[in-house]
C-alpha cells in the first residue's frame, strides 16, 4: 500500500500568520491554485480511497488532490487538526514563551494548559494508520494538517518518540509511504513514479 499524505492548501488564517487549529477555515484562492496545481503533478494516479479531516479545508483539498468529488471523500475525526485551546487564531509570534517553545521542541517542553499533548495527538493517529493498514488498498490519500501530519509521519517513519516534528509540512506538499507488511519506508516522488511504469 502507498500512503499519500498532504497538508491542505492555503487558508486567510494561514496567510496572517494565526494559529489554525479546529477553527473551520475554508481555503483561499492560493489555496484552491496550489491543491490544482499538486493534482497536476500527479499525473494520471488514480486513489483507491481518499480520506480528510472533518475540516473544510481538508475535504477541499482532498477533493482536488484526489480528483474524486466532495461525496466520495471519507471524513475521518481521528486526522483533524491539533486542538489549540486558547491560542487559536493567535499570532505565530505572540504566543508566549511556553506555547512557543512546545511547538517549537515538543520533545523538550510539555504542552500548555488547553493545548492537545503529543501523545493525544500519536494516539489518535496512529489508531486511524492501523485500521487503515488493514485495508486491500494500492494507492490512498489522506488529507490533513500540518500539526497531525507530525504525529503521522511519526507512524509511517517509524520514529520511537511517535512523531517527525521537522521540516514543517508545507501547504499542498505531499509525503508519499510505502506500507508493506507493517514495514514503512518513505518514498520520493522519483521512486514512486519509477516503480508506477514498472
Amino acid at each position: 500500500m502507498k500512503i499519500w499524505v498532504t497538508r491542505h492548501g492555503q487558508t486567510n488564517l494561514n496567510k496572517k500568520r494565526l494559529m489554525q487549529g479546529r477553527t473551520d477555515e475554508p481555503l483561499n484562492a492560493t489555496g484552491i491554485r496550489q491543491a490544482r496545481e499538486a493534482r497536476k503533478m500527479l499525473g494520471d494516479i488514480v486513489f483507491d480511497a481518499v480520506y480528510a479531516s472533518p475540516l473544510d479545508r481538508a475535504v477541499t483539498t482532498a477533493s482536488i488532490i484526489g480528483n474524486v468529488d466532495r461525496s466520495e471523500v471519507i471524513i475521518e475525526p481521528r486526522i483533524i487538526e491539533t486542538d489549540f485551546g486558547k491560542y487559536e487564531k493567535r499570532k505565530y509570534y505572540l504566543m508566549g514563551p511556553s506555547m512557543s517553545l512546545y511547538w517549537a521542541l515538543p520533545e523538550l517542553f510539555p504542552a500548555p494548559e488547553s493545548v492537545e499533548s503529543v501523545s493525544s495527538m500519536v494516539e489518535r493517529s496512529s489508531g486511524f494508520l492501523k485500521e487503515l493498514e488493514q485495508k486491500d488498498y494500492d494507492n490512498v490519500l489522506i488529507s490533513c494538517h500540518g500539526g497531525i501530519i507530525r504525529a503521522i509521519s511519526g507512524y509511517l517513519e517509524d520514529r520511537k518518540n511517535g512523531i517527525l516534528w521537522r521540516p514543517k509540512p508545507h501547504n499542498c506538499e505531499i509525503r508519499i509511504y510505502e506500507s508493506l507488511h507493517g514495514r514503512h519506508r518513505r518514498l520520493s516522488p522519483e521512486e514512486y513514479m519509477k516503480s508506477h511504469k514498472g
